[in-house]
């Protein structure tokens, strides 16, 4: 075991440091405040980071399994994938999503009820060798060039502070997830709990314990992890965007 591995199991709230690892993904279940959570390390300089929605047939990958197999052809597997955002019911992004360069869905800058419209809400925006979490009217502001982009809400912390809507005493709890960024765009980390946690409780993880600038939350209903490096396959029900690492096969 590295330092680094023992320093960040140790004491969560001082992973500030990036692990110069061979792994595509670096993924491990570690403890802030008292809480579980699953979180997955990845350098966007370095790895090939995408969002998935549909087949070549246009119907949704829906499981990380569909996908994983689809890649097989092309000497092409999964390192680490999670469902990205929320979705209607036939599967179609809520908010702004882009593959390959092509949207799909335009931006949605304006409140509405649940979790995605209660503002603000953000875009993680994947460029060539970076990947920003950009606050939506910000993201308006700039537009940047997303070669892979998904858009939900809320976000979970903006410019280092906390959404200003969470309650410190909610008593709403899901199993979360969600990803967060560093300010250069290189160091993101996915964060999956490993029990139900409040908005607070998610947010302050990014914020103290993995020292995020910006963090977007993806969901809390539908909240599921494909790692295969630490045995992960969770099921569940048929998902929207996905957003994943690719790797070649072997």
């Amino acid at each position: 075991m590295s330092l680094w591995r023992i320093l960040a199991t140790a004491c969560l709230a001082a992973a500030v440091l990036w692990p110069g690892r061979a792994a595509a993904v670096d993924c491990a279940t570690e403890s802030f405040e008292g809480q579980r959570y699953t979180l997955c390390r990845v350098d966007a300089a370095r790895e090939d980071l995408r969002t998935f929605l549909r087949d070549p047939e246009g119907q949704p990958w829906g499981q990380f399994s569909t996908l994983e197999s689809a890649l097989a052809p092309q000497g092409l597997t999964l390192a680490f994938a999670m469902n990205a955002g929320m979705y209607h019911a036939d599967r179609a992004p809520v908010g702004h999503y882009v593959e390959d360069g092509r949207e799909e869905m335009r931006v949605v800058p304006n409140p509405s009820p649940g979790n995605f419209g209660l503002l603000p809400n953000g875009i993680l925006c994947i460029r060539d060798r970076r990947a920003e979490v950009i606050e939506t009217r910000a993201f308006l502001a700039s537009r940047p060039d997303c070669r892979f982009a998904t858009q939900s809400g809320p976000m979970l912390v903006i410019d280092g502070a906390l959404h200003p809507r969470f309650l410190p005493d909610s008593t709403s709890r899901y199993v979360r997830n969600g990803v967060g960024a560093s300010a250069d765009g290189r160091r993101l980390v996915f964060a999956i709990s490993e029990q139900p946690v409040t908005f607070h409780e998610f947010g302050r993880l990014f914020r103290d314990g993995l020292k995020l600038p910006q963090a977007l939350y993806f969901d809390g209903n539908v909240s599921r992890l494909y790692a295969p490096a630490i045995g992960r396959a969770d099921p569940g029900r048929t998902m929207g965007p996905i957003v994943g690492v690719v790797q070649p096969a072997g």
